[in-house]
């Protein structure tokens, strides 16, 4: 699934944010990271992880932890689903080409009802403050997952 494994220093990226500005590997710098990778938003389930990981955001920032969630969704789509949704996890859109889900394995074949499509693999990994990949969770079920998340980090 993922190329990447703990131990490995997490690639360099740069994604558009919903106000139209930029997150990259250097502004995660000097912190504990959780970036998580999700289909599509406004689905069920990306919905679900993405208010879990929001309503967990003030325990993550007490453990000195950054959120990130990421799809291959348009910053205007973020907008109207972090709206929609009142979400406080902050959100980044991967849509170019090779971008960074690329890169790290986690958008790929996947498999509903008999079609093969593409699409992004559930994934999240905890990073070190020194851009190490603390963690990874390939194929995340979405119940329970942001408490997970959140023990890990609190003990890493």
């Amino acid at each position: 699934m993922t190329s990447f494994e703990q131990g490995d220093a997490f690639p360099d990226f740069e994604m558009e944010t919903p106000d139209g500005g930029t997150v990259t590997k250097g502004d995660l710098a000097g912190k504990k990271a959780v970036i998580f990778f999700y289909p599509k938003d406004n689905t069920p389930g990306c919905t679900t992880e993405a208010k879990d990981f929001s309503a967990l955001k003030p325990e993550f920032e007490k453990a000195g932890v950054r959120l990130l969630g990421v799809s291959k969704d348009s910053a205007k789509k973020h907008q109207n689903f972090i709206a929609k949704h009142d979400l406080t996890v902050e959100l980044a859109t991967d849509a170019e080409e090779d971008g960074l889900s690329d890169r790290l394995g986690v958008w790929g074949e996947k498999k509903n009802y008999g079609r093969t499509y593409m699409g992004m693999i559930r994934s999240t990994f905890l990073i070190g403050e020194d851009g190490k990949i603390l963690r990874v969770w390939p194929k995340v079920r979405v119940k329970g997952h942001a408490d997970e998340v959140l023990e890990a980090a609190r003990s890493a």
